[in-house]
């Protein structure tokens, strides 16, 4: 460990683009999520938010409020092996499982999944039996109705992930008897990045009432209910996470109600989330490359772009970010931010407001880039380096990584003519 005084100090040793995580705002995240749910509840911590080993290692601390791991790849099994997680608390979702990777997660002793179709269902059965062993899973579904608007949509269309809700009633006997696997209760993930306490908490409720329903379609007890997440908080601007200080009253309600025995484990609640617990912990610093104007436009165009700081930029879910420079003033000019690529699809902001007087050299610092920096970005697109990635705690430096490109090569096999 090695002590900083400031951002600028961090930049100037590591150099730019550098991504900069600070363990005390996540550690800040993870308490006030846990306060904001009943006391029996597990949160699961979706990899895909930022798989880095020492952000998932944070997570999972001694206290008995630790965060288990959602993850979605053979990668992120890795990730979360490497940070300490065991195996059996693990959550295996996605829609596209291979026989490879299930062959793989099961045998590092996975027995968590998340179900998207009664096929799907199969494949996991079919998994566990080559290796002697039987599969809780969880049966995602597509609910047909939904309460709250959101900024991400997951149920309620046609989609990939879950088994629509008005199918359950005459799937049933078949989602209960593949061979390999056991039903051990619900995935319902109905939204991200929810726009208030308020569409949160009806969105919530709403679930629990559909959960409540499908139990009785199935004619099991469930034992583990996963509601999904939506907890909001700010993606490359400037902003604070969101606070849900009703929350836990609500959703004890809405359980009671439709779960009684849920205070005795009825069954045991979960929640997932990824930028909530992630995001504010990351400070993206860029230097300014060059500054032009181009027909009356001003371009800022800085060592950080979509290679760096895409955030599935093909989604269109970046723009804009917002920038500092810590010691200038207030005053501002209307700017597009570009990055280094020889693409015109570059672009972090679009005629938004930079501060004033910025030059070649500066240092730019973009805010609450905890969460979907590298490993959501065109990494690997025109073969610049990936950016550094800091990890910090209490004013010291705990490490400094790169994600480095790395081809390999297979044997290819002779062929005789």
């Amino acid at each position: 460990m090695s002590p900083y005084t400031s951002l600028d100090e961090l930049a100037r040793i590591h150099g730019t683009p550098l991504y900069v995580y600070d363990l005390d705002r996540l550690d800040a995240a993870r308490r006030d999520l846990f306060g904001w749910l009943p006391d029996a509840c597990d949160v699961f911590y979706a990899l895909k938010a930022n798989p880095h080993p020492e952000l998932v290692r944070a997570l999972r601390p001694g206290d008995g409020r630790g965060c288990r791991a959602e993850i979605s790849s053979t990668g992120e099994l890795a990730a979360a092996l490497e940070a300490g997680h065991a195996p059996e608390d693990m959550l295996y979702t996605g829609p596209g499982k291979t026989a490879d990777e299930l062959t793989e997660a099961i045998g590092h002793g996975v027995r968590l999944f998340s179900a998207e179709s009664l096929t799907d269902l199969e494949h996991i059965g079919t998994a566990a039996l080559a290796r002697g062993a039987v599969a809780d899973c969880l049966l995602r579904i597509n609910s047909v109705t939904a309460s709250a608007a959101s900024g991400v949509r997951m149920t309620g269309k046609p989609t990939q992930f879950g088994i629509d809700s008005e199918t359950i009633a005459d799937l049933a006997p078949r989602l209960l008897s593949v061979p390999g696997t056991s039903v051990a209760g619900l995935h319902l993930f109905s939204q991200s990045n929810a726009a208030d306490e308020a569409a949160l908490i009806g969105e919530f409720r709403h679930t629990v009432e559909v959960a409540s329903r499908i139990e009785r379609e199935l004619g099991i007890p469930l034992r583990l209910l996963d509601i999904g997440g939506g907890f909001a908080a700010p993606y490359g601007q400037h902003g604070e996470r969101a606070a849900y200080p009703k929350l836990r009253a609500e959703l004890e309600s809405a359980l009671d109600v439709h779960f009684p025995r849920w205070r005795q484990g009825a069954p045991r609640l979960a929640v997932e989330s990824g930028r909530y617990l992630v995001g504010d912990c990351g400070t993206l610093l860029a230097s300014v490359s060059n500054i032009k104007v181009s027909r009356g436009r001003t371009f800022v165009v800085l060592d950080a772009g979509i290679n760096t700081f895409g955030g599935m930029s093909g989604l269109g879910r970046i723009l804009p970010v917002s920038v500092r420079v810590e010691s200038r003033g207030e005053e501002t000019q209307r700017a597009s931010l570009a990055g280094p690529l020889c693409t015109p699809g570059d672009i972090l902001g679009r005629e938004i407001e930079v501060p004033a007087g910025l030059r070649p050299g500066d240092l730019v610092a973009i805010p609450n880039t905890g969460a979907y920096g590298p490993t959501a970005s065109l990494v690997m697109f025109l073969g610049r380096p990936a950016p550094g990635e800091a990890v910090v705690q209490g004013g010291e430096v705990l490490s400094v990584s790169r994600i480095e490109h790395v081809r390999t090569y297979r044997e290819v096999a002779q062929s005789h003519g």
